[in-house]
């Protein structure tokens, strides 16, 4: 059943657009708004991933820390960005966070995990920013908050569920390859070329 619910979930990822992230075109209420956001968007696909990839790949209590702190504090972003308050350079910072979160699996970086979740809580705040000020006028703020915080979870299992593969010498090989090409993606949104 898990695997399944999985392999839905990447199928779905496989077909997103960034584009079609942002306009909220064709839905019709501030939950599916919120929870598709996160689903549709490369930016921010990447990021939530490598959330769950690295909390499995650092293990207990990592495993479950970080996609508990990252949606925690993306919903605190989004209020942030929902009431107007600016922050600066928001898409760069959402950029940098595939590129930094793809590095540090692609090299193993084995973090105290205080110092994992002050960096999956830097990047959220801006992840919900970027959330919270794109908000239809026309939906509700809750809903599309709870939205969010739930298509990010889905985003986290995916990868926690990648993340199993670290249980072999060759899936963590390619727990790490799949760090590179998220750093890869991070670093095409950052230089424009996404």
């Amino acid at each position: 059943m898990f695997t399944r619910s999985t392999f839905a979930t990447v199928s779905l990822l496989l077909f997103a657009t960034a584009a079609a992230a942002h306009t909220g075109e064709g839905i019709n209420s501030g939950f599916a708004s919120g929870f598709w956001h996160p689903i549709l968007g490369w930016d921010h696909v990447v990021a939530m991933v490598a959330v769950g990839l690295w909390g499995a790949f650092l293990g207990m209590p990592a495993l479950w820390v970080l996609p508990v702190v990252f949606p925690l504090v993306i919903a605190i972003g989004g209020a942030l960005g929902v009431i107007g308050m600016p922050l600066p350079a928001v898409e760069m910072a959402i950029a940098l966070s595939g590129v930094v979160l793809g590095l540090v699996i692609a090299f193993a970086a084995r973090a105290p995990l205080w110092v994992a979740g002050v960096i999956v809580g830097a990047f959220a705040i801006f992840h919900g920013h970027a959330h919270g000020t794109e908000l239809p006028e026309a939906f509700n703020a809750y809903g599309y908050a709870v939205g969010f915080v739930v298509g990010t979870g889905l985003l986290h299992l995916v990868g926690i569920a990648l993340g199993f593969l670290t249980w072999s010498s060759l899936g963590k090989l390619a727990v790490r390859g799949i760090g590179g090409l998220i750093a890869l993606v991070g670093g095409a949104f950052l230089l424009g070329y996404a």
